[in-house]
């Protein structure tokens, strides 16, 4: 099937050939056809221009961002301390950093590649991006508040039940066993202190996220409204310009 497009001043005319051996209905063939236009994938040269290197940059910065979300989220979760029990079950700190990765290639992509639908679908994936970044800065948030060590230096050898008198009786801890208790004290507040701060970390690193797929879907817009602009003013130019009836007859208009 070959599908054709003719422009003029506010009308489009597309032109199909429909494949008799196809199985698939017309309106299938028509969004196939659209789907492998040239005009949707073929690469633009203005969109080339207008983007510069700036998705590139953006890309690399969604890949930074989606590395250290997995690396981070490793060590949280088989910590086995700095992760409550609903990142343990679903390993969103993975999800959240392969969407960034998706993110970083698409938009390293779009600009190698600069077609529209490129472009669109890089755009569309970022709008997606904000509710992803919106939520892992909510779910980390969740988990910074959930991380405790409450279980490290417990000793229960202190205060045990004496079945013979049939009350509790009371060690005294020896000045050795004092001396670990604090430095397990002191290590435990160095552990939740590192776990902490790497989770505080994941939310800074999720608001930059934000900010990077909102600069991203912004310059991607911005890209394909300059190239409307450019194609509008194009057709205005009466050299680029052909009455419609003679682009399709193929003979001059009276």
């Amino acid at each position: 099937m070959s599908l054709t497009m003719t422009k003029a001043e506010g009308v489009t005319v597309f032109t199909m050939t429909s494949d008799p051996q196809s199985a698939l209905p017309p309106l299938c063939q028509i969004l196939k056809g659209l789907c492998y236009s040239p005009v949707c994938c073929s690469v633009s040269q203005h969109l080339r221009k207008v983007q510069r290197y700036s998705q590139s940059v953006l890309g690399a910065l969604h890949i930074m961002v989606g590395l250290l979300n997995i690396g981070f989220g490793l060590i949280l979760i088989y910590s086995h301390t700095g992760s409550w029990w609903q990142m343990d079950l679903t390993g969103f700190p993975y999800l959240i950093g392969a969407f960034n990765l998706l993110f970083g290639i698409v938009g390293i992509l779009s600009e190698k590649f600069p077609s529209p639908c490129l472009v669109i679908v890089n755009v569309i994936l970022n709008l997606a991006g904000i509710a992803f970044s919106i939520a892992a800065i909510v779910l980390y948030s969740i988990n910074i508040v959930n991380i405790r060590l409450s279980w490290m230096c417990n000793r229960y050898d202190f205060d045990y039940y004496d079945s013979r008198y049939g009350q509790a009786t009371t060690t005294t801890a020896s000045p050795g066993e004092k001396y670990m208790t604090e430095k397990c004290l002191e290590g435990k507040e160095l552990t939740l202190m590192l776990l902490r701060s790497m989770n505080a970390l994941l939310i800074v690193l999720s608001v930059l996220e934000l900010c990077l797929v909102i600069s991203s879907a912004v310059l991607g817009i911005k890209a394909l409204k300059s190239r409307g602009k450019g194609e509008e003013e194009k057709m205005g130019d009466p050299e680029h310009y052909k009455p419609l009836l003679e682009e399709v007859t193929g003979h001059p208009t009276e």
